[in-house]
């Protein structure tokens, strides 16, 4: 009993982590369709390399995200962590169009008691996402501006550094798993929030479910570029929380007041 609920409490941690950004990165696909931004005036994506501590029901998990850039505008981002039998590890690659992301691939490798792998692969040109879950393929609906569960979290740092102004309720596509997801984010507003790091002006977002008991939050900040500095999720009464506990920003320390 001790295991499953271990990992019950493993894959909330992981799914909120790369869940909530989604949502946040919504007002991305609006402000770049509204307000577009010539090619050479484009801030573009710093390299970054971030700690972050999940806690659940006295549980902690550590975590480790970074993003290098690559030749011709590419990028590789990457993520994992382990808690005691269990652990995983993902990347994704996309490039940038402007400030725009263009999703290439994203792989998911869970390891020890946790052996499972999903991908999801972006073709050009072509009008289907391949899918890879529970050892099946699935032919995905694509549509533009589909991005997977981590390329459009780095959307969300892109559009925001270029227009620090979207803050609407606007929807999200992401293709994970079997399916292609719609998210929905409202803008809350602007908050203090203390981490190990320092304290930090950060904005409050929040995920709109349909489920009246499950609610999803997150925070970013302007002054780290809209790193993501804190979630909380909660169903069934039980909150699990990341706060972001380190890192550097193009090389500096991150470092708050």
């Amino acid at each position: 009993m001790a295991i499953r609920s271990l990992l019950r409490e493993y894959s909330t941690m992981r799914t909120l982590l790369n869940s909530l950004p989604a949502v946040a990165s919504a007002a991305i696909l609006a402000s770049a369709a509204v307000t577009p931004v010539l090619a050479e005036e484009v801030t573009e994506l710093k390299p970054y390399t971030a700690q972050y501590q999940t806690s659940a029901r006295g549980m902690k998990l550590d975590l480790t995200r970074n993003l290098k850039r690559g030749p011709d505008n590419t990028y590789t981002l990457t993520n994992g962590g382990k808690i005691l039998v269990v652990g995983f590890h993902e990347v994704s690659v996309f490039r940038l169009d402007g400030s725009r992301v263009v999703p290439k691939s994203y792989v998911y490798q869970g390891t020890g008691l946790i052996n499972r792998r999903r991908e999801v692969h972006f073709t050009p040109g072509s009008d289907t996402i391949r899918s890879l879950y529970k050892d099946q393929w699935y032919e995905l609906p694509y549509t533009d501006k589909t991005l997977d569960r981590m390329s459009q979290q780095e959307q969300l740092r892109l559009t925001l550094l270029n227009d620090p102004t979207p803050k609407e309720d606007i929807t999200i596509r992401v293709a994970d798993a079997r399916r292609v997801k719609d998210y929905r984010l409202v803008y809350v507003g602007e908050e203090t929030i203390t981490t190990p790091a320092g304290s930090v002006s950060a904005l409050h977002f929040e995920r709109l479910h349909d489920d009246p008991d499950r609610e999803s939050d997150i925070w970013v900040a302007p002054a780290w570029d809209y790193l993501m500095v804190k979630t909380i999720h909660i169903e069934d009464g039980k909150p699990v929380e990341v706060l972001l506990t380190g890192g550097t920003l193009d090389g500096e320390p991150i470092s708050g007041d």
